[in-house]
């Protein structure tokens, strides 16, 4: 009873942590930075203009609006992933039914907005490294940026490939200034375009892997995606129509008519939050922290009451697909804790239990491997496994034993053999069989690049995301 009830106050509130650690975000930042008002703020190595051309060129014909959102959403990448991800799952979810679970979401106001554009998303959740460098360039040279769009739009329009149409409508305010709005306020179309050839120069972005797009200068459209049900609706003040570009004075992403400058605790490329609570009952603690120079964003929180702690933390590399959580456990009668890793298409869940009798522990994975293990308080232990091509093994006190098929084979040194005639051979309480070869571990595949430190993979936050407890 007591393990539930630590569970379920770890839950809620590492849930309510979260949400005031990104509200909190949130709040700060629609305040704009003096330095960053102007041009670079100083936090990074600046970008040249030819740079922010190549960064900006595969969203810089987009509608104003859309590129606002983009442009403050790539301050929260890790948000992004974590947003397309959510969308994928909850796919059967449409209209106010979407728009309503979405703004339950503890995401930032943008990145909420592009759930409305899930092609757009899902092109910012597989190229991370791109979308977290527009970021950072966003949240440290917001002029530069802006000014770097309306470039790369004079280039199309003078190559004569930005042209208004039944999907969209180009207006030259000044000569320093063309918008793009959509040509019916109802409906929002994506341009498809491919960047190496639209602005009749060659542009490559870095870390960015375009969609599938004809190499014409052709700029053509996706569905057309429908917004004047989020306009009329009371329920999402995120919307597309909150958004906008400032072009005149103040050159910024605008989000319901004020500058917009994105994450605020954005640190160098690499950021972090975290929310603490203390009581007389206890304390919470949550963080969450996101890596681009690895590609993972990990979250984790715990809770202490008289009655025990307990941890929860994840981590995720949308580039390798590496994925890890991890609940631990404990109070004075002992402790406990499950965990699961996943990669290359096999995920392993393991288990655990200790108290003054012993220690239980069991693995299972995708590919078919398995594992039971206990240690009794008086030292004695046994332990059972299978790999995934299906070879056998036990062990018990200090012996190792695997299947040959017509008994168990003593792999310590020792000649004892148990015969599968035996009335009391393994064979015949089930593990017999014809011995497999070429073994593989539990975690065949599941190994390689992508898993940095923990203090690497969450630099800048003391998540507890990294798969395993401290």
């Amino acid at each position: 009873m007591i393990k539930t009830l630590t569970k379920q106050l770890l839950s809620t509130t590492l849930s309510l942590l979260l949400v005031i650690a990104a509200t909190s975000g949130d709040a700060g930042a629609q305040q704009p930075s003096p330095q960053g008002a102007t041009g670079y703020s100083g936090q990074g190595a600046p970008l040249f203009p030819d740079e922010l051309q190549q960064l900006l060129a595969p969203i810089a014909l987009y509608p104003d609006s859309l590129v606002a959102q983009i442009l403050g959403a790539a301050t929260f990448p890790d948000q992004i992933a974590a947003a397309d991800g959510w969308l994928q799952q909850n796919s059967a979810l449409k209209g106010t039914a979407l728009m309503q679970a979405v703004d339950a979401q503890p995401w930032d106001p943008s990145v909420k907005a592009l759930t409305q554009f899930p092609s757009v998303l899902d092109n910012l959740a597989k190229n991370l490294s791109w979308t977290s460098s527009m970021g950072e360039a966003y949240h440290t040279q917001a002029a530069d940026v802006m000014s770097a769009v309306q470039v790369l739009r004079a280039k199309a329009k003078a190559a004569g490939n930005l042209k208004s149409g039944s999907q969209i409508t180009i207006v030259q305010e000044s000569p320093q200034v063309i918008v793009i709005q959509p040509a019916n306020p109802q409906v929002v179309y994506v341009p498809v375009y491919s960047p190496t050839v639209v602005y009749g120069y060659p542009y490559v972005t870095p870390a960015y892997v375009a969609p599938p797009v004809a190499a014409t200068a052709v700029v053509a459209f996706g569905v057309g995606i429908a917004v004047g049900a989020m306009m009329s609706s009371s329920c999402c003040a995120w919307g597309y129509s909150s958004w906008n570009c400032g072009w005149h004075g103040t050159t910024t992403v605008v989000y319901h008519g004020g500058a917009y400058y994105g994450n605020n605790a954005w640190h160098g490329g690499y950021y972090g939050s975290s929310a603490s609570a203390y009581g007389p009952n206890g304390s919470a603690h949550a963080s969450s922290g996101y890596n681009p120079s690895t590609g993972t964003y990990a979250r984790g929180g715990t809770v202490s009451t008289p009655y025990g702690s307990q941890s929860a933390g994840q981590a995720y590399n949308p580039k390798t697909g590496a994925y890890g959580a991890t609940e631990q456990g404990s109070n004075a009668n002992g402790s406990w804790g499950s965990s699961t890793v996943s990669k290359n298409g096999t995920t392993a869940n393991t288990q655990h239990q200790t108290t003054s009798q012993g220690t239980t522990g069991s693995m299972q994975a995708s590919n078919g491997a398995s594992a039971y293990g206990a240690s009794g308080k008086n030292g004695n232990s046994a332990a059972v496994g299978q790999t995934a091509n299906g070879n056998k093994y036990a062990a018990a006190n200090g012996n190792t034993y695997k299947n040959t098929g017509g008994g168990w084979q003593n792999t310590n040194g020792n000649s004892n053999k148990y015969s599968g005639s035996s009335s009391n051979s393994a064979s015949s309480k089930g593990w017999g069989g014809q011995e497999k070869s070429g073994g593989s571990s539990a975690f065949s595949g599941s190994s390689g690049g992508g898993w940095e430190s923990r203090s690497a993979s969450a630099r800048g936050s003391a998540s507890r995301g990294g798969g395993s407890r401290r």
